[in-house]
């Protein structure tokens, strides 16, 4: 008796510790669950293997070469007709008429008054200067001496040193103070006191010298391009002036010529163009220049012949240019995603409309079981549609029923039987052929996006925008396309 009590107790303290284990842990039970998934989450996605994304960016093929061009233009240097102290009449790059005043001589020193700029004028300097900080590089240092010689002809007209007066003011101004104007004799009018002297020629006016204005396309050497010997005098002066020295330069053409030293590889691309669009990076204009490759000494230079815009860039010896050479735009994608899928090709004419009127598919025939045939309207996936000489199909060509369909293979099976609407014609599907594309994976599994490609390098390649079913801008697809299937879930 006592071992049956025996064995009832032992059976009755095992229910008992079930039961508490059970009550007991069940937050336990639950928080351990939750764990052992997590547990698997990691273990799984650290076996599995990753895809990497690219997302699909707009612009060019490649950025345009930029290079820095040798501006050569007719220059002529005007020295001083006579000693004495100089007063200013025409500033830097202003266009003067021939025979207009450029400047004048007195025996007098101009007293030097204090100079105060209003708020628009320092406004502007600020902003010049903010402009060239921005775009100044310690290797091109004498760009430092052209802006110094640029604000320095700024407060010299802002302090009254360099006139801005026309003809009738200046002479109504020695009217005025009873002073005796002489008559124009060659290149100077006797104004009183002072001799005022006129431009030789027609022209742009610029008040510094470098030694390049004797330099023409028939005469340069590779030694002209050295920017790092370039150097550059200022004019500008409150000193007098001995006869002959020199006062300013004009340059007497609007016609201007850039000669940009090229490497071999950008020689080679640019071998075969007459013209080229050339962007300055200054000031962001940009225009057209008649273009041919030549060689001065053994070095290969880009001439390039401007008919305008040469007065924003009077003061510049060496400017910075990009070549327009890449025109190509669109969407920019790596060569590695770009795949091929098969498509069945069917005739545009079988394309039949839905019962709505909507819809646009096929027709295809079904054999019954009592062998009568029956059709059906299937309406797939229509990739692309081509004319019947092979260009996409776009809008005011719906009418055009000529050339084929591009359809998923998913939608038919091979010998399937099309039958055309209104016409007992038929069409057994089976012929391929492939499309280009990549696999989108926004929706996170692969899905084919078809590509037409515009240009490419070794690289990248770019892409068309608004084709049927294919990319827009900032997509995500597959860095390497080969490396996934369709459909597949990515990670």
């Amino acid at each position: 008796m006592s071992e049956r009590n025996h064995f009832f107790q032992r059976i009755k303290r095992i229910f008992t510790g079930l039961k508490r284990l059970l009550t007991y842990n069940i937050a336990t039970i639950m928080f351990g669950a939750l764990l052992l998934y997590m547990i698997i989450t990691v273990v799984l996605y650290a076996t599995s293997s990753h895809v990497t994304s690219y997302q699909v960016t707009v612009g060019p093929l490649t950025k345009n070469p930029v290079c820095t061009g040798l501006a050569l233009r007719k220059e002529q240097i005007v020295p001083a007709g006579a000693s004495g102290y100089v007063e200013y009449y025409a500033r830097e790059g202003m266009q003067v008429r021939k025979d207009g005043s450029v400047y004048a001589l007195t025996n007098n020193k101009k007293e030097p008054k204090s100079v105060e700029l209003s708020e628009e004028q320092l406004e502007k300097m600020r902003s010049n200067m903010a402009n060239f900080s921005y775009g100044f590089s310690g290797s091109d240092f004498y760009d430092a001496y052209s802006f110094k010689y640029e604000l320095q002809g700024s407060i010299l007209q802002a302090a009254g040193i360099m006139e801005q007066k026309t003809e009738t003011e200046k002479k109504e101004e020695h009217t005025d103070s009873n002073a005796l104007i002489g008559e124009e004799v060659g290149n100077t009018v006797s104004l009183g006191k002072q001799t005022v002297y006129t431009a030789p020629e027609a022209g742009v006016v610029v008040y510094s010298t470098d030694g390049y204005e004797g330099i023409t396309e028939e005469n340069i050497t590779e030694d002209a391009f050295n920017e790092k010997s370039y150097k550059k005098t200022d004019l500008l002066t409150s000193k007098e002036l001995a006869a002959g020295d020199p006062v300013y330069k004009v340059i007497t053409s609007e016609n201007w010529t850039l000669m940009v030293p090229l490497t071999d590889k950008l020689a080679a691309a640019l071998s075969g163009r007459e013209s080229i669009k050339v962007k300055f990076t200054k000031d962001g204009e940009s225009q057209n220049g008649s273009l041919a490759i030549v060689q001065v000494g053994n070095q290969k230079v880009a001439k390039i012949q401007l008919q305008n815009g040469m007065p924003r860039y009077a003061s510049d010896r060496f400017l910075e240019v990009e070549l327009v050479i890449n025109t190509q735009s669109g969407l920019k994608i790596p060569l590695s995603s770009v795949v091929e899928k098969e498509f069945y090709v069917i005739p545009r004419d079988f394309l039949a409309q839905g019962n709505n009127g909507e819809g646009k598919g096929f027709i295809r025939e079904v054999d019954s079981k009592n062998k009568s045939s029956v059709t059906e309207f299937v309406e797939p996936v229509i990739y692309k549609e081509v004319n019947g000489k092979g260009k996409e199909i776009g809008w005011g060509d719906e009418n055009d029923t000529s050339g084929y369909c591009y359809v998923d293979t998913s939608a038919f099976q091979e010998g399937d039987v099309l039958k055309k609407q209104d016409s007992s014609e038929t069409y057994t599907v089976g012929k391929t052929e492939e499309l280009q594309g990549v696999y989108g994976m926004n929706k996170g599994y692969a899905v084919f996006r078809q590509i037409n490609i515009l240009d490419q390098n070794e690289e990248y390649c770019i892409v068309s925008q608004g084709t049927s079913y294919g990319l827009q801008a900032f997509d995500y697809i597959v860095l390497d396309g080969k490396s996934v299937k369709e459909e597949e879930i990515l990670y």
